[in-house]
């Protein structure tokens, strides 16, 4: 049995986070960044493809888009929102905690990042439940009980003629109304007719006013639910998959496997945790803040 001398031991001796394959931490630590950042720009290209979806059908079906967003709730939009910045804020100083060992801060950080992560997933099963009660679905399943309360619904006069075009009102904007139901908004917007000056209706838009739609429901609105539901569904898969991964590097910080020689797992995950928080920050004023 031959026995490795002292100069082979040295030259095969290894910190303990560091992998065999590599030579230096740092040469790990970069190997792994460039992993992180290619794997990113694979989430970002999943993205890429919901939002181009949201793109091609936005302008394409404007009064869906205006007229069903009034169904999402903002404030709870808002606060999820909120939550996500500041937990993005708390990642970073976990990451930071940890670069400088501080084992306790660090501990506690990633417990406040958790702890908003289960916050907005608690949000958004609240609207989720509400959408499902409310038959605020897609496809075949949307079932509205009512129309949204900042939607002012005209009713239709049964001596109407299908097709024909309703007779303008100083309470209804006719650009709205191509039919006893709305099939889709001209792109072009309607050239002025009338007497020249300021019109009373002009002045009227300036007064606040909690009716945000005045016109019949549009046809398909469930095709804005299947956008709002594969958007914000796969953005909560994201959600928990980083609640995972942020569970995981709490147990190893608890243990005081991180500090200023090996950071790299809370690094990582930060980058993550804030990808996930920026595609939130796009998809709530596309979805939630509609005009």
């Amino acid at each position: 049995m031959t026995t490795a001398s002292p100069h082979e031991l040295a030259e095969h001796a290894h910190p303990r986070n560091l992998a065999h394959h590599f030579d230096t931490p740092a040469q790990q630590f970069a190997a792994g960044k460039l992993g992180i950042w290619l794997f990113l720009t694979t989430e970002v290209l999943l993205f890429s493809g919901l939002f181009c979806a949201y793109a091609v059908y936005r302008v394409n079906h404007p009064a869906i888009f205006e007229y069903a967003h009034l169904y999402l709730s903002k404030p709870l939009g808002a606060t999820n929102t909120l939550v996500l910045i500041f937990s993005s804020f708390t990642m970073a100083t976990a990451v930071w905690a940890a670069q400088t060992g501080r084992q306790k801060a660090l501990v506690g950080l990633l417990a406040v990042t958790l702890l908003c992560g289960f916050v907005f997933m608690g949000i958004k099963f609240v609207e989720y439940k509400a959408k499902w009660e409310e038959g605020l679905l897609t496809g075949k399943w949307y079932r509205p009980e009512a129309p949204p309360e900042e939607a002012a619904i005209p009713k239709q006069d049964a001596t109407q003629k299908a097709g024909a075009v309703p007779q303008q009102s100083t309470t209804v904007d006719a650009r709205l109304l191509t039919g006893p139901m709305v099939l889709e908004r001209s792109r072009t917007p309607a050239g002025a007719v009338g007497p020249t000056g300021i019109s009373p209706q002009w002045l009227e838009r300036g007064k606040p006013s909690e009716t945000k739609w005045i016109a019949p429901e549009p046809y398909n609105v469930q095709t804005f639910f299947g956008i709002y539901f594969a958007m914000t569904g796969l953005h909560g898969v994201h959600v928990v998959a980083g609640m995972l991964v942020i569970g995981w590097v709490l147990l190893r910080a608890r243990r005081g496997d991180f500090g200023p020689d090996y950071f790299s797992p809370v690094d990582f995950t930060g980058l993550y945790w804030h990808l996930v928080d920026l595609v939130w920050i796009f998809l709530f004023p596309l979805l939630y803040l509609i005009t």
